[in-house]
């Protein structure tokens, strides 16, 4: 029995699938709001909680930890930095909130829109 296995495989493999729950943690982040199938998008709400949480500590380890997360985007790593992290300064948790929007029209997939509260 397969017990205490944690996340979603998404039909990946395990480098892809990481990759891709980072580019679209990015786009998340960049954009606010973003579309997508229910699983990807429950996965990537721990990966942008966690980066806004660590942004919240404020410093420069909570900067190289996010820059070395996300090497190639300086620009989201400032936004986290700056505006996300005093916009969240109260709240605890729960940043993001997954809304359901119905099904995809080719293979009736479950799409969601995931956004920043």
């Amino acid at each position: 029995m397969p017990h205490r296995l944690a996340g979603r495989k998404l039909g990946r493999a395990s480098d892809h699938r990481l990759h891709m729950l980072d580019n679209l943690a990015v786009a998340v982040l960049r954009y606010e709001k973003v579309k997508t199938t229910e699983a990807k998008a429950k996965e990537v709400r721990g990966i942008v909680d966690h980066m806004i949480t660590v942004a919240k500590q404020g410093g420069l380890p909570a900067r190289r930890t996010l820059a070395a997360e996300m090497p190639q985007e300086p620009l989201i790593v400032d936004k986290l930095m700056g505006e996300l992290a005093t916009k969240y300064a109260e709240r605890s948790s729960g940043y993001t909130r997954i809304i359901r929007i119905g099904q995809r029209l080719g293979d009736a997939a479950p799409l969601v829109q995931i956004e920043l509260v």
